[in-house]
């Protein structure tokens, strides 16, 4: 099957989008991740244009989500309906693309939350280290039942290769 590129990777949103999900689906990811924190962002550059938005960002290594209203009203739900989005940190949400949006008088995809929150995985910390050393488990084993910050990524890759 030939690799084919969307549209819009030639426009380098700092931001998540439709065409980031449809790369992650076409390499067989899971569309689970973990909210790390979110930010009001005053004046920052979001599509080429100028404005104050809020800003998801994420555990995982993907780019941080601008949050529209429909999405952190979703947030806001999972978080025992508060409206602060200090509340919404280690927040496990499943994306998904939406169809037929419509957004200044046109229909457009755009990247949601799903309204049913996935399962919150428990965070790898560094008192899992020998355990899981003991198993031999891999980054990617451990990605698969934990939360797991880059910091605590990089100690354990170095606990786990000292002799």
């Amino acid at each position: 099957m030939t690799k084919k590129t969307h549209f819009r990777k030639v426009f380098k949103s700092d931001h998540l989008g439709v065409a980031d999900l449809e790369d992650l689906i076409e390499q067989g990811s899971d569309l689970k991740f973990t909210i790390k924190e979110v930010k009001q962002e005053i004046n920052i550059r979001v599509a080429g244009k100028l404005g104050s938005h809020n800003i998801a960002y994420f555990i995982e290594k993907i780019k941080p989500l601008v949050l529209n209203s429909t999405n952190s009203k979703t947030l806001k739900s999972f978080n025992n309906d508060s409206p602060f989005v200090e509340d919404w940190s280690n927040t496990p949400v499943e994306l998904f693309i939406q169809k037929n949006i419509r957004f200044a008088g046109d229909l457009v995809e755009g990247v949601r939350i799903k309204s049913i929150q996935p399962k919150k995985k428990p965070v790898f910390t560094e008192k899992n280290f020998q355990k899981a050393k003991n198993a031999e488990a891999t980054i990617e084993k451990i990605k698969s039942i934990y939360i797991i910050s880059e910091d605590i990524e990089k100690k354990y890759l170095e606990y786990v290769t000292k002799k």
